[in-house]
């Protein structure tokens, strides 16, 4: 799945909304093969980032390029997984649906699902621990198991790009886990994901490069060189909080709340 050209490609990009800038003259790239924490205070612009590179969003100026291609060319290699806040979890739906439209590019937005494609939705629910729940109405599931079922959908796309905006927010230990796990075998397979986290203590040890935003690229680039605790200050401002004093160049931080 890797490729020579990066899997994402940022340059000079603006985005507001009413008027107000979100995101100004952001510009980055994201090499295959890598886990990449996208990382900021709230209202930075992270999810726009994500919306805006996707086209969901309205670009005032800048260009947006996925494995050298234009989004409507390259969007069969990309996965993306929103907020759960985003989704309208009252939809009469079961489990093994919503993972089987992560196919429907393949088999095409008014032709059946056919039992193949049904039981590539249940391998993947069975991926992400979920294969007792495969009938379980979507509503009808827990916050840790609804983030899993969108998994799922992107992992059945066979993506080589996968964009998750907060994935670990408001789910138990064992979904964060199973997500974690999940995203570093895609790494190993040679696909790449960029997600949207907040828990700095865990940036270390789960992602190889981090982007640092607020409304602009502050850094980006490899952890051990990008995540030091000056990046962070000019990061977060005076939100941030050390919380290891005997580690000055590289913290494990937190926000303070």
């Amino acid at each position: 799945m890797t490729s020579n050209a990066a899997c994402l490609e940022v340059r000079d990009l603006c985005v507001a909304y009413d008027r107000k800038p979100v995101l100004q003259a952001v510009s980055l790239d994201v090499q295959p093969g890598r886990l990449v924490g996208l990382i900021g205070p709230n209202g930075a612009g992270k999810s726009t980032l994500l919306m805006a590179a996707l086209e969901l969003v309205r670009r005032q100026r800048g260009e947006v390029k996925f494995f050298g291609q234009s989004y409507a060319k390259a969007s069969g290699r990309v996965a993306y997984i929103p907020q759960r806040e985003s989704v309208d979890w009252e939809f009469p739906i079961r489990a093994v649906d919503v993972v089987a439209m992560g196919l429907y590019r393949k088999i095409g937005w008014f032709r059946r699902v056919r039992g193949e494609h049904r039981a590539r939705a249940m391998g993947a629910l069975e991926q992400v621990g979920l294969a007792d729940e495969v009938n379980t109405q979507i509503g009808e599931l827990s916050g840790g198991q609804q983030q899993r079922v969108f998994l799922a959908r992107a992992l059945v796309q066979e993506a080589d790009l996968f964009l998750l905006d907060e994935p670990f927010a408001g789910v138990d230990a064992e979904t964060e886990e199973a997500v974690l796990r999940m995203l570093h075998e895609l790494r190993d397979r040679g696909a790449t994901a960029i997600v949207v986290h907040h828990d700095l203590t865990t940036v270390e040890a789960n992602f190889d490069d981090v982007i640092l935003l607020n409304r602009q690229v502050i850094a980006a680039g490899p952890t051990t060189e990008v995540f030091l605790r000056e990046m962070l200050e000019r990061t977060y401002g005076g939100r941030l909080l050390v919380l290891d004093a005997e580690r000055p160049s590289r913290p494990a931080p937190s926000l303070a709340r």
